[in-house]
């Protein structure tokens, strides 16, 4: 009984809580994995934005690419507008409270994010704010690409330049008109372009060859390599875009057909893993 009892406790104590595939449904190992990243000219790291265990692994890959050369990190958590305060927080001008104070950071920011802009902070590396302004993404959600006519051009810089090319055709867009329903127009899915296009608009300006650019994204501005991958195809051909998507799931054995080509790397996270919010 009591050798039994062992083995279950062992058992217990090793219990996976997340598994990497392949877009064809094949198992990573953490080597293969952190290889195929550093074979990247660009990773979009597509998470869950509650999701503790990518979280952990984006930390990870930062640390592992830090190591290997160049790297410059950005994410869609935070406002191209802030790119001040954060430089400021960077360079070590002002602390965690100040950056608080002066950036628009989400709410999640200290649990999630924080550790990855303390690492660019205490390495030297660039961090780049991503995002366009949420105003801007606002006023395309109720008047489409033409409320971006009356921005001020001093503040067209937080943005790629206009006209913002769009395809409602693409899959993940028209999945996103058809989940938002009866809440859902095509302004709305026009915000969604947006976004994408403008972190693909700054990746683009700080990515090159020989300068690998980490970016931390919700799954869904990647997903099927559409999204943020669609527009830097369309002004960076020449890049390496390497994809990852992160999912939950009850069984961490196989990749479930419907996530076969999700991403060029899909992490499989066990369900019951709490939510970091």
């Amino acid at each position: 009984m009591v050798l039994g009892s062992s083995v279950v406790i062992a058992e217990a104590q090793h219990l996976p809580a997340y598994s990497l595939f392949n877009a064809t449904g094949k198992k990573l190992s953490h080597k293969q994995f952190l290889g195929t990243v550093a074979d990247a000219d660009v990773v979009l790291f597509g998470e869950e934005h509650n999701n503790p265990i990518a979280h952990w692994l984006q930390l990870v890959v930062a640390r592992d690419l830090a190591s290997r050369g160049p790297l410059v990190m950005g994410a869609e958590m935070i406002e191209a507008d802030d790119q001040g305060a954060l430089d400021r927080y960077l360079r070590k001008e002002i602390d965690q409270e100040a950056f608080d104070t002066l950036a628009r950071l989400w709410t999640n920011h200290h649990t999630d994010y924080a550790p990855l802009v303390d690492l660019a902070r205490e390495r030297g590396l660039p961090f780049i704010a991503c995002n366009v302004p949420r105003r801007y993404a606002r006023a395309v959600s109720r008047g489409g690409f033409d409320a971006l006519d009356t921005v001020p051009d001093g503040e067209r810089r937080w943005m790629p330049p206009l006209p913002i090319e769009f395809d409602a055709t693409l899959p993940g867009y028209v999945r996103m008109l058809d989940m938002l329903g009866d809440h859902g127009t095509p302004d709305v899915v026009k915000a969604q372009a947006l976004k994408d296009a403008t972190m693909a608009h700054f990746i683009a300006m700080h990515a090159g060859k020989g300068v690998r650019f980490l970016h931390f994204n919700g799954s869904y501005h990647s997903d099927f390599h559409e999204g943020i991958g669609w527009y830097l195809q369309r002004t960076r051909p020449d890049l390496k875009v390497v994809t990852i998507a992160t999912v939950t799931t009850e069984q961490l054995d196989r990749l479930d057909a419907e996530h076969r080509g999700q991403a060029d790397i899909i992490l499989c996270v066990d369900v019951d893993i709490p939510g970091s919010y």
